[in-house]
């Protein structure tokens, strides 16, 4: 069985049998129209979970709950915190929306804090990713006293 055809016109020339690929290949072709790049809406989560941890006067990422069931499993043996504990995103095509939970330290303008997270965030995302980031919407669910023990720090009562 052969995988030519041969034309009706009687030459003996032949052709590869099958579909015909489109579209412009070889040297002077950008890199972006020769396939399709994905990215995982963890990934985004990761990059904007740490570019919110570099802000100064962030004390910690998560809503209460999320905090506390976070500090327990980072205790388990072989647990790790996570990098992506109070960031919610959405990614599409072309767009990425970033929601995050904080808690500031105390003394801090919050106001300022928030501008600050969202450039940090939005120019991590869009550099790392090249996803336009339309929008962080930051939720300051709790402030940090400077005499408040931390649920990771220190040990427990009993021994």
């Amino acid at each position: 069985m052969s995988d030519t055809i041969n034309p009706t016109s009687g030459g003996d020339e032949s052709r590869p049998a099958g579909r015909t690929l489109t579209g412009s290949t070889g040297a002077g072709t950008a890199p972006e129209s020769r396939g399709r790049t994905t990215i995982a809406d963890s990934v985004v989560e990761k990059i904007a979970g740490m570019a919110t941890r570099e802000v100064p006067g962030i004390h910690s990422l998560g809503s209460g709950m999320a905090r506390t069931l976070g500090a327990v499993t980072d205790k388990v043996p072989g647990g790790r915190p996570s990098v992506s504990r109070g960031v919610k995103v959405e990614v599409g095509e072309r767009q990425a929306a970033v929601d995050l939970d904080v808690v500031v330290e105390y003394g801090v303008a919050i106001v300022d804090i928030a501008a600050d997270v969202r450039t940090c965030v939005i120019t991590a995302v869009e550099r790392m990713t090249g996803l336009e980031v339309v929008e962080v919407n930051i939720a300051v669910d709790d402030v940090h006293l400077p005499d408040e023990e931390d649920d990771q720090e220190g040990e427990g009562r009993v021994q």
